[in-house]
């Protein structure tokens, strides 16, 4: 009884600490509104919501494990990508205590899944057809586990940073990807791009980039990050239905 208990306690989402993540951007927040979305369970989690002028497609932004979503790259690449004219809604993925291993978030993903589609249903009332997803590190593990398993198409384009995980079942992915990673990188993310680049060369219009000099969290390095993003998003998002946004 008291391995199940602790078991079932080690794969607890940790809700204090996304409160904490909260109440810090709250209290300092200068770009963006904040936008709560409910869960099935009755969780309300926080997202920020940038809307650029004139928008030419809208991105969600996922964050990678136990961040939140404006900490550091995660607040550059929201704020940057709505400059650039992508109105953006970064969300908070569901977080662990800092303790906690890589493995401990698997059974989070469900629960990763159903915020992601909060997101994406949250823009498409909001008139936006043309929908991508940027994601980083476990954020893009997250993401890679949503569209493999949803039946909503309205996802136009993913790009994933500096994934941790081997990517899975791109056969069922039917979108452009992008494959962005550091020189400097993760071991675990540099050693495992030849493998990703064979599995995206399933998918029509997709492609890998190495970003010169970066390191995971793209320190100094979030413009170059941003230049090779936007031209994909570009190219991939101009073939959606063109957006209703009022």
């Amino acid at each position: 009884m008291f391995l199940a208990c602790a078991a079932f306690a080690a794969h607890a989402q940790d809700y204090e600490r996304e409160k904490r993540w909260a109440d810090q951007i709250l209290a300092s927040l200068m770009v963006g509104d904040a936008v709560w979305l409910q869960q099935k369970n009755g969780h309300r989690f926080l997202s920020l919501y940038t809307v650029a002028r004139q928008p030419r497609g809208a991105i969600i932004v996922a964050h990678g494990r136990g961040w939140s979503p404006d900490y550091g790259l995660y607040g550059i690449l929201r704020t940057k990508l709505a400059d650039a004219g992508y109105t953006t809604l970064a969300i908070q993925l569901p977080v662990l205590p800092s303790t906690a291993i890589l493995g401990l978030y698997v059974p989070l993903y469900p629960d990763a899944r159903e915020r992601i589609q909060l997101a994406v249903d949250f823009l498409k009332a909001k008139g936006y057809r043309r929908i991508a997803i940027v994601s980083h590190s476990l954020g893009a593990t997250m993401a890679n586990q949503y569209l493999i398993r949803t039946d909503d198409t309205s996802v136009k384009a993913w790009v994933f940073v500096s994934i941790i995980q081997g990517l899975q079942e791109m056969y069922r992915i039917k979108i452009p990807v992008m494959d962005v990673y550091g020189e400097k990188d993760w071991n675990v993310t540099r050693w495992g791009a030849d493998e990703r680049r064979k599995e995206i060369a399933q998918v029509p219009d997709s492609e890998q980039v190495q970003i010169p000099g970066a390191e995971h969290f793209y320190e100094d390095r979030e413009d170059d990050l941003v230049r090779v993003i936007l031209p994909f998003l570009d190219r991939s998002l101009q073939r959606a239905e063109p957006d209703a946004v009022k």
